[in-house]
């Protein structure tokens, strides 16, 4: 598959380059060939008239480029004809590529065949050459063998050698005449002396013609067969002859065709001549007679015809088997049987004579080597063919089949790529669309949020703004009770749209973060008041903060609130009994830090078992193999990381549901949301905002155990320095709490046997500033008297220990009445849940206590309690201490506001809610009404205006505002243009809030867009509203006197 990648890959780039290409002839054809003056002109006038033949063919050439690009765009454009042209262009490649196999097929054939007829050639030559080397061998030594017999013969008186001499001499010598099979030496007799000659031998010369027809074997040979030599004028008889050829010892040589044409011609020539082959006496096989004239003395080179005819002895012959010898000679080639071979006498080229070789074989390539065997009058010449069919040509088969199919292949991928690449670039256009489309769903999706969230809102911001403007009058006791009723129901319906409207931000993936301070203890104080009221009785509700948590951090506290809120909210719906307790550590110091109660599950807050929170974040990227923290990373410059545990001890989640625990509107079973009610998207939310957090989120539970939730978060350090935050305030609440409520210096008993409730409990104390001692049980106090008289303002026991042993209690309220009169009695306090109060309500009580403190424990609700036992009041500032309540009196008292919206309802309760915060308000019906209000100059201090109105909307109305403000800016002289009074100020660029139920972030985004200033949601909230409002109004010093 890498392969077919990376073709494809190399197509695409391919294509991209032609692409290029194109759009760079389609750019030179337009400035070359469109063109009939300008650079063309040019360019030509430059050249003169020698060059307008280069640039008419320029000017063709680039034209039909130019066309091949316009037809090629066309062609891409319309997918039939694409893929027409891409089919044309597979089948042209396919026969292209076909023509070049078959080309590859004949050369790779071609060279075979020469290279087989090369060695055929080879091997015939081959043969050739030896054959007539071996044979010039043997001619030699039957010409020696004749100047032998010249001089042992003829030379001496009487003759050395006889015929048994010559018999022996020739058979021990035949090894150096490999060819022949016979030597004999015939006389020169003339007729005047046959009579003598034939007395001195002892027989008759014979005649030899006779029998040449009749060939007579050894075994049958009988001399007296032979016919006498007919008359004439010279003889040749043999007289010496090997013993192979005895059998011709007396016939006449000169009486045979063959043979007297033969011998005179040797004797004419003095060299050694051959006859014509024929079929030699007694073997009936085919030979050829080698003859050398014998001389009486050395001739001379120029000697004539009639002076060798005279100086004439006699000829000597040897006789060559043919036959024989050649297959003696081929079989000392180890290749004899590959080829075969032929030897022809074509002295008559129109009739060769065989000498040797048969015509079978089954091919028709065929090699002619001449042979030279010494007589220029005999021609011959040897034949070779294979014996064998030349085989078929398999590589160049295999080569060209194998050339065609890879041929076949690249065009197969090719043009499979070709259309992968058109079918990628429909799908990516259709995909494109259904984007388009699924953007276009989601815009309208988001639309119909907001519109919905508007059209519920609306009325919504009517019915609890009039329940709110009713809990001002006067109700009695079931009346309020009904109202506040009516208002929760409201409240949860709107909390309900806004975990929607979450979730479809979330999706759309436009929610965003803010980047503000803010205190994580007050945050855990203000979910504790949340679900301090839904909290069963049996249900214990606490939390602690880490001491080295900085007191301020920068991050969304919105966001975080919302998360510990769904966490806290679940944990209530499925707990029943024991506890549910959330914790914040750095992650440091959680990572660092091996404490009981992280490792217990005993040692929990209320006793009950729980899960091990350790496994809740143990699969948490945030931390490696070993334990320490990784870097992350963060937008601020001062990172910290801190992570939140959320522990119950409730029915827990069942195995087979956790892994969808995260999954939008999912519940655990069916009966889960009628049960205990919600639309399953709270943590799912929790996920995500969480994630935007730069963190993580995990749980362990236990069924019929409990489920702990952990999540981590990272934020700016707003105190970097120690102490810096000291004097700083979040949300007009000031974070030193230890020095406001008057409690610093004081200290504090607290008996609780169980570490981690008591470790809750000295946490909030010491948020007040005073100093806390801790002991495990109450005998331990009455046993040490010296408890008794240490200096202690106050002595808080949990309610555990009270019922268990009422005696001890009041035992220790005796000792306290009787300290020292000097000193002050310490006060007494209960820690108790709701159900102990109601017990502790009919206790006897007096002075010293003991006092009921409420659980859970928050800092605002502690020190009301312990400031009213201890008859402390408070010394908090009213600037500092105020609620958002009267710190918008603050603001808006005597400021003159106007209201636009469309609604009556929402005019009445928009304009109850700021005549409430002593706000001078004017109400306008529509944008009309409102421009003409805002012309300037005029006397508004700010302007909420309702965005969704039906004739001019609030976007519309604000731009005509603005430019209203403009063009008054523009008409005012300079010295009223650089003003400094508010009055003047804010008729140039009056406050306008857009005031809507859409809080889509997309909405607030157009807001600013369109030149308001800020974004407030129906209904009002307080502290929302005073947010807002701060930013353009500051109090007046008389009003914080």
């Amino acid at each position: 598959m890498s392969l077919f990648h990376v073709l494809g890959f190399g197509l695409k780039v391919g294509h991209l380059v032609w692409l290029l290409c194109c759009s760079l002839v389609s750019l030179l054809s337009n400035n070359w060939v469109a063109g009939d003056g300008g650079v063309m002109g040019t360019k030509a006038s430059f050249l003169g008239d020698g060059g307008k033949v280069p640039l008419n063919w320029l000017e063709k050439f680039l034209g039909n480029v130019y066309k091949i690009h316009q037809h090629y765009y066309q062609g891409s454009g319309s997918k039939k004809v694409g893929k027409t042209w891409w089919r044309k262009l597979f089948f042209a490649w396919i026969m292209v590529w076909s023509v070049i196999s078959l080309w590859v097929f004949w050369g790779m054939s071609s060279q075979a065949a020469d290279k087989r007829k090369e060695t055929l050639v080879s091997m015939c030559d081959e043969r050739a050459r030896m054959l007539q080397d071996q044979f010039n061998v043997s001619m030699n030594h039957v010409q020696a063998m004749s100047i032998l017999i010249s001089t042992f013969h003829h030379g001496k008186y009487p003759s050395a050698i006889d015929q048994a001499t010559f018999a022996r001499y020739t058979e021990r010598t035949a090894f150096e005449r490999p060819l022949t099979s016979g030597v004999a030496y015939a006389v020169k007799v003339l007729h005047s002396e046959r009579e003598e000659f034939e007395r001195q031998q002892g027989w008759k010369i014979k005649r030899m013609d006779a029998h040449v027809q009749k060939p007579v074997h050894k075994d049958n040979y009988e001399a007296e067969v032979y016919e006498l030599s007919p008359v004439q004028e010279e003889y040749a008889p043999v007289i010496f002859a090997q013993d192979t050829i005895s059998h011709i010892i007396s016939l006449d040589m000169l009486s045979g065709k063959e043979d007297r044409e033969n011998i005179l011609r040797a004797r004419d020539s003095g060299k050694g001549v051959l006859t014509a082959p024929f079929r030699l006496l007694k073997t009936n096989s085919l030979g050829v007679i080698l003859t050398f004239a014998v001389y009486k003395k050395d001739l001379l080179p120029n000697a004539t015809p009639e002076d060798r005819i005279k100086e004439t002895y006699g000829y000597l012959g040897g006789v060559f088997h043919i036959e024989s010898l050649v297959e003696k000679l081929l079989q000392q080639l180890a290749s004899k049987q590959t080829i075969v071979v032929n030897v022809y006498d074509i002295t008559n080229h129109s009739h060769p004579i065989s000498m040797y070789g048969s015509d079978v074989s089954y091919d028709v390539l065929e090699h002619v080597s001449s042979l030279n065997f010494g007589d220029p009058f005999r021609m011959h010449e040897m034949r070779c063919r294979f014996k064998l069919r030349a085989p078929l040509p398999w590589l160049a088969i295999f080569t060209s089949i194998g050339i065609l199919v890879i041929a076949l292949l690249i065009g197969h991928i090719f043009y499979a790529t070709m259309n992968r690449i058109a079918k990628v670039e429909d799908d990516f256009y259709k995909m494109m669309g259904l984007k388009k489309r699924a953007e276009d769903a989601d815009v309208a999706k988001s639309q119909f949020l907001a519109t919905v969230s508007h059209e519920i809102r609306t009325p919504m911001n009517g019915v609890l703004g009039m329940l709110h403007m009713l809990m001002d009058t006067n109700l009695d006791i079931t009346q309020q009770d009904y109202v506040r009723t009516a208002q929760a129901s409201g409240k949860a319906l709107v909390s309900l749209m806004n975990e929607v409207l979450d979730q479809a931000k979330i999706e759309s993936g436009k929610i965003e973060l803010e980047a503000v301070q803010f205190d994580v203890r007050s945050i855990l104080d203000d979910v504790l008041s949340l679900f301090s009221g839904k909290s069963q009785d049996k249900v214990e509700l606490a939390a602690f903060i880490s001491d080295k948590v900085p007191s301020a951090i920068i991050g969304d506290p919105g966001r975080f609130r919302q998360i510990i809120t769904n966490l806290v909210g679940n944990s209530i719906k499925f707990t029943e009994r024991g506890h549910i307790f959330v914790t914040v550590h750095l992650v440091e110091e959680v990572m660092s830090s091996v404490e009981p109660e992280m490792e217990l599950s005993r040692n929990s807050l209320s006793g009950y078992p729980v899960s091990d929170r350790r496994r809740s974040w143990e699969k948490f990227r945030t931390f490696n193999q070993d334990g320490s923290n990784m870097r992350f990373s963060s937008p601020f410059s001062n990172p910290i990381s801190l992570i939140v545990s959320v522990e119950d001890t409730g029915v827990g989640i069942p195995l087979e549901a956790q892994a969808r625990v995260f999954t939008p509107y999912m519940q655990v079973r069916p009966s889960i949301s009628r049960t205990h009610g919600g639309t399953g998207i709270g943590l799912s939310i929790s996920k995500c905002l969480v994630g935007l957090m730069n963190g993580e989120i995990g749980f362990v539970s236990t069924p019929k155990v409990g489920s702990t939730f952990t999540f981590t978060a990272v934020f700016g350090n707003g105190c970097p320095v120690s102490g810096e935050c000291k004097s700083w305030q979040v949300n007009r609440r000031s974070v030193a709490v230890d020095e406001s409520y008057g409690f610093h210096g004081m200290n504090a008993l607290v008996i609780d046997s169980r570490p981690i409730r008591a470790k809750v409990t000295r946490y909030h104390l010491q948020r007040l500033g005073i100093c806390v001692q801790v002991l495990s049980d109450m005998s331990h106090v009455l046993s040490d008297t010296s408890i008794c008289n240490m200096k202690v303002n106050m002595v808080l026991v949990e309610w555990e220990i009270w019922d268990k042993d009422p005696s001890s209690l009041a035992i220790l309220r005796d000792r306290l009445r009787n300290t020292a009169e000097s000193r002050v009695p310490p006060k007494l306090f209960i820690l108790a849940n709701s159900a102990g109060s109601m017990r502790m309500s009919s206790s006897a009580s007096d002075a010293f206590g003991p006092f009921v403190l409420m659980k859970p424990l928050r800092v605002s609700m502690m020190a009301a309690s312990l400031q009213r036992a201890m008859g402390i009041g408070n010394k908090t500032s009213n600037c500092n201490g105020d609620s958002p309540s009267v710190s918008l009196r603050n603001l808006l008292q005597g400021r003159k506001i106007l209201i636009v919206d469309d609604n009556r309802v929402n005019l009445r309760v928009a304009e109850g809610a700021l005549k409430k915060y002593g706000a001078d308000v004017v109400c306008a019906g529509s944008g009309k009404e409102a421009i003409s209000l805002l012309k300037p100059p005029h006397n508004f201090d700010a302007c909420f205006m309702d965005i969704q109105m039906p004739d001019k909307d609030g976007f519309e109305t604000t731009k005509e505002i603005r430019q209203m403000e403009r063009a008054y800016r523009d008409s005012l002289p300079l010295e009223d243009l650089f003003s400094d009074s508010r009055d003047q100020s804010s008729k140039w660029h009056l406050p306008i809030l857009a005031m809507t139920a859409d809080v889509i972030h997309a909405t607030h985004e157009k807001c600013l867009e369109k030149g308001m200033n800020g974004h407030v949601s129906k209904p009002f909230e307080a502290e929302q509203l005073y947010r807002e409002v701060s930013r353009f109004f500051h109090s007046s010093p008389d009003q914080n006197e």
